[in-house]
């Protein structure tokens, strides 16, 4: 959905498509209605920004979000679509925008009216939230305190149906109260993390111009709901039916489309499976950022697929066809570039690799010499128990052994996060502390040393090895 651009395509490919673009004051003038009757005629994808006119038909097959994207806005403005992804608001992508630029639009063609805000909705959020884009907003707390990318919409409650499609077709619709007295409630804690956690550390190698997320796009909680299971038994389906089972939320973009995402229906009807349609949260309602009035719980799987403001499920033999299971959350080799990726060849990211990270203390303070503690958390997908966090204190030569806190776990249901914490001592004269961390699982996997061959285009699936430099105050008896 977004539209973003890579650097290398701006300083190669995109210097080499825009050379024949017109660059000097004689520029023609169009109206709107020029603009768009081109693009019927001439087969040219043309687009207005500000007072600007560009062909951006060369950018098609490169825009990382798919060409039918861009042609949302064909023979129209740009100002709408950018209005509900902010983050487009940046000199690079402003910088290869120029490069397709035509001409101008006539001085007698009135300003565009300014797009409403479709984010004026939004709940408050808390003042502690470290925030990566307001618009859509996402955010992560600070690492010591351990979200959405559409407006979050307003649902009434009384209103709110589910509807599901039975084995024969037919539309069955559920509502908030059906759900809460027709089905048992269960409770699962599980950790959800964004595919896209730590990828400031990617970015810092190579740019993916996505989010730079720090170690917070991952939270732990309690949800409390209704098993999908039991409601898709209840539709009809069978625990040995196949295929996958499609979710759609009600948050929409500027065109319409509604989020939306799939897991193998194994996972969604296995009774150690733990899939909620989740009310709950924390022993409260859902919060409207979090999913109110419904939301789907998937636990030990990456959070894309646990898709919020719950609208729809079906049942079908292929995955979801939404643009973030077909075109988005997918790893990739590091020799991958926007010009030769095939999302075809790469499966959906759905049960996620063995991750930690250090959230006490930080880069941005100082420690004293002597007795120090490091905290952090750890965490594998699919059901995966952690067993063990090793911590060095001199960036891998020397290393110790943590301290697990958290819930008993099932094996293969182990879908709450683990804290750990390390209580160490810090020799005097000692200048800066080079801390890392790696998690074990019970299958003994293990995080991988380095960053650099995890990096991928879309900057995801970062499990290295979680580094933090941290500089020690001067003794001062010294």
């Amino acid at each position: 959905m977004v539209w973003y651009v890579t650097k290398e395509w701006n300083v190669e490919g995109l210097r080499l498509l825009g050379e024949g673009a017109t660059h000097n004051a004689s520029l023609p003038r169009f109206t709107r209605e020029e603009v768009a009757r081109h693009q019927n005629e001439a087969n040219r994808v043309w687009v207005t920004y500000g007072s600007e006119v560009f062909d951006v038909t060369d950018f098609l097959e490169l825009h990382p979000g798919g060409k039918s994207k861009i042609l949302l806005a064909a023979g129209g403005a740009l100002e709408p679509f950018w209005a509900l992804y902010a983050m487009h608001e940046q000199d690079h992508v402003q910088e290869i925008l120029r490069e397709y630029k035509i001409g101008e639009l006539s001085p007698e063609e009135p300003p565009l009216p300014s797009p409403d805000d479709p984010y004026a909705n939004d709940p408050p959020r808390h003042p502690a939230l470290r925030v990566n884009t307001l618009k859509p907003f996402n955010a992560e707390p600070p690492p010591e305190l351990l979200r959405n990318h559409l407006p979050v919409p307003v649902v009434d409650p009384e209103t709110y149906r589910l509807c599901i499609q039975s084995p024969s077709g037919q539309n069955l619709s559920f509502s908030l109260q059906d759900l809460k007295q027709n089905f048992p409630k269960y409770e699962v804690t599980a950790t959800i993390q964004c595919a896209g956690n730590r990828r400031a550390e990617l970015n810092a190698i190579q740019n993916t111009n996505r989010l730079g997320w720090s170690i917070g796009a991952i939270s732990n909680a309690c949800w409390g709901g209704a098993r999908l299971r039991d409601v898709l038994m209840q539709a009809g389906y069978q625990p040995e039916d196949g295929g996958h089972v499609s979710f759609e939320g009600l948050d929409k973009d500027h065109s319409g489309t509604v989020y939306g995402a799939s897991i193998p229906f194994q996972k969604a009807m296995s009774p150690d499976g733990d899939v909620l349609l989740a009310y709950e949260m924390n022993g409260e309602e859902l919060p409207r950022d979090h999913g109110f009035p419904l939301r789907v719980i998937v636990p030990g799987v990456v959070g894309a697929r646990n898709v919020k403001w719950l609208a729809r499920i079906t049942v079908g033999p292929e995955e979801s066809k939404s643009h973030w299971q077909q075109k988005d959350y997918k790893g990739f080799s590091s020799s991958v570039t926007w010009e030769t990726v095939d999302f075809s060849k790469a499966p959906a990211i759905q049960e996620m690799p063995i991750q930690s990270a250090i959230t006490e203390p930080s880069s941005k303070t100082s420690v004293s010499p002597g007795e120090l503690t490091v905290k952090g958390y750890a965490w594998s997908g699919g059901g995966q128990s952690v067993i063990r966090v090793d911590v060095s204190l001199d960036g891998g030569k020397n290393w110790q052994e943590a301290t697990l806190t958290g819930e008993k776990q099932l094996p293969g249901q182990a879908w709450a996060w683990k804290l750990w914490q390390l209580d160490a001592f810090v020799p005097a004269g000692t200048k800066e502390l080079n801390l890392v961390c790696k998690a074990v699982d019970t299958s003994y996997n293990v995080q991988p040393e380095r960053a650099e061959p995890l990096w991928n285009i879309l900057g995801v699936l970062n499990s290295a090895w979680h580094r933090i430099r941290v500089p020690v105050a001067k003794d001062c008896e010294d």
